[in-house]
Formats: structure tokens, sequence, C-alpha cells
């Protein structure tokens, strides 16, 4: 009785000290996300008032911008590191949210186009990859973790994979530090393409969705295009997304017999392990608004907490950008990483280019 005693006693406190924890580095996230909302509205409201046609920088770039030279120049305090590294939960939640943007129908619809780029990115992302590896003399798990970060969704893939492969924890580093340094490139890159080839929203989208391996990012690089070019880009990579646990599953066994040690046991549970669950949540979300059961207001105030969501996220993909963390772990695998990423690039975008007649 006791100990049962102590237990709930202990659990607040547990739980309040976590909180207290996360408070510095949650206010840092929404400080830099509204220091980036603040400077696109003052330089809008200057440029009216000057009448000057000034570049129109979403507060998307400007939030990355602050993080980065936060993170670059004076360094993220320990302090703040623990709040701002749930800026990968407000991501979650930020998708999660913006099903209420979309009606099922229209999940279907792009889905059905999607799937099939999705499966034909995968398949010869993950062959290339893997080939380019070899080439380069990479460890064989490294290589594996390049080719499933590049192929499936960057870093996510990268730590469910090393655990299911027993993987070393510098492998995992390199893989991700150069997934990370890649995706941060590709965010100014993809949409400046995008424009110079007059890319329309929902083509520029699938784009990005395809093409840029990290969530963050990838919702980043659509909104800095438009709207409507986020929303297509998000809908694309979740779909990506959801592939994740059969990939895992498929190098687990993989490695299981060529190392010798235990099979998965329980395919059906691994599968469910390693799902992203956030996914799920974006359907039902979407499924209860095709359904009516929200009205206007409520679908305004769900789309407007998802947008505060991803202003979270991307304050923290600028603060958790280390660029000299990143060059210190060595060329090879950035190498591997940065060709990788433009063969894909181009391979989706053609991908996309030959779609475009069953687009609507």
């Amino acid at each position: 009785m006791a100990s049962s005693v102590a237990i709930t006693q202990v659990q607040p406190v547990g739980f309040a000290r976590r909180v207290v924890e996360l408070l510095p580095g949650l206010a840092l996230l929404a400080g830099v996300g509204y220091a980036g909302k603040f400077l696109e509205r003052t330089i809008n409201v200057y440029g009216k008032a000057h009448h000057l046609t000034l570049p129109n920088i979403e507060y998307v770039l400007w939030a990355i911008l602050i993080g980065l030279a936060i993170a670059n120049i004076t360094g993220v305090p320990a302090i703040f590191k623990p709040g701002v590294a749930t800026y990968e939960f407000w991501l979650k939640a930020g998708i999660v949210l913006l099903g209420a943007r979309f009606l099922l129908g229209d999940v279907v619809k792009l889905g059905g186009v999607s799937l099939v780029l999705v499966a034909i990115e995968i398949v010869v992302s993950l062959v290339f990859m893997t080939a380019l590896g070899r080439a380069f003399g990479l460890k064989p798990k490294l290589t594996t973790l390049l080719a499933v970060g590049s192929s499936i969704c960057g870093v996510s893939a990268i730590i469910a994979t090393q655990g299911a492969i027993d993987a070393d924890e510098e492998d995992a580093s390199f893989a991700i530090a150069a997934i990370l340094a890649l995706g941060a490139i590709s965010l100014f890159v993809f949409p400046v393409i995008g424009h110079a080839l007059g890319l329309n929203d929902l083509s520029y989208g699938l784009w990005a969705g395809l093409g840029i391996d990290n969530t963050a990012e990838v919702t980043a690089a659509g909104a800095l295009y438009s709207d409507a070019a986020g929303k297509i880009a998000v809908l694309a990579k979740t779909a990506r997304n959801a592939m994740i646990g059969f990939v895992v599953l498929g190098y687990a066994i993989y490695w299981a017999r060529k190392e010798g040690t235990v099979a998965v046991g329980n395919k059906a549970a691994f599968l469910w392990s390693k799902f992203p669950k956030f996914v799920l949540g974006f359907l039902l979300i979407s499924a209860l608004a095709t359904a009516s059961i929200f009205n206007k207001e409520q679908l305004g105030s769900l789309a407007n907490l998802s947008r505060w969501a991803f202003l979270l996220t991307f304050a923290g993909v600028g603060l958790r950008t280390n660029i000299f963390e990143m060059r210190k772990q060595g060329l090879r695998p950035f190498a591997v990483g940065a060709i990788g990423e433009v063969v894909i690039a181009a391979l989706t975008l053609g991908l996309v280019f030959g779609a475009q007649k069953f687009l609507h």
C-alpha cells in the first residue's frame, strides 16, 4: 500500500518537472516563430506605406533563418534544447490538424496518382542509393540508413531502421547529419526551381512531397511556394511516410538473415510499431471534415491551430540545424547523400511532368 501511495505522489512531481524542463525551449520556439511572422508583416506594411515593391518573404523562411542564425552564431543553450526538440511533435500535430482542410475524396483522388509515383520513387531511390553507397565504399549499414532516409522520410526513417537492423549510433549520426544538411538546402532550392519552371501548385507540391526527405522541410518548402502547394506537398509526403513500416520490416528481415540473428517474430506487430500514427490522425480528421462534423468556424479554428503548430515546427528546423556539427561528420556520406538527392529530385520532377495529364 505504501509503495502505491509513493508512486501516485512521485508521478505528478515527475510530470511537473518535465513540463518545467520544456518551457524555456517552447518559449524560444514561439519567440522565433512569432519573430518570423512579425518580420513578414512589418516588411509588407512598410512596402505598402512607401509604395515599394518588396519581395514577399513568408514567415516560414524568416523563422527558419532566425533559428539558423541562433543555432550557428550563438548556439542553443542546454536549457532550451528539451523544448526545442519538441518541434517534431508540433510538426505531426500540425499535419493531423491539416486534415480538416482536405475532403476525403480529394485525399483519395490525389492518393491514387501519388501512390504510384511514391512506389516508383521508393524502389528506384533504394536501388540507386544502395549502389551509390557501395561505389563510394561506405559501410553496408550506413548505406542502408542513407538509402531508407533518402527514399522514405528522412530522420524518422533512419531512426526506425537503426533499431531494426542494429546499426551503430555513429552510422545513424552520419546519415542523419547528411539528410538534415541536404534537407536544409532543398528547402531553398526547390521553390526557386519550381518558379523557374513555372510549375503550378499541384505539380510543385507533388514534386516537393516526393523529392524532399524530411517532413518538416517538405512542409516548409511547400508553404514557401503557396498555401495550396503546401497542402499538396504534405499529402504526398504523408503517402510516402505510410510506407515506412513495410520498408523497415523488409530491411530488418534482410539483415537478420544475413547476420544469422533472430528474425522478426510477429510481423503485424512490428509493422504497427513502426507505422507513423499521425498519418491515421490526418485521415481521421479528414474523414470527420468530409462528414461535415465540423462547422465552418470550427474548420477555421483547426486550420489556424495547424498554422501555429507549423510556426513552432519551422522555428525548430532552424534551431536544430547546426552546420558546423554536420561538417564534422565527414564528406563521403554527405557526397553520397548529395548525389542521391540531386538524382532523386530530377527523377521525381520527371515523374511529375510525366503524370501531369493524370493530375487535376
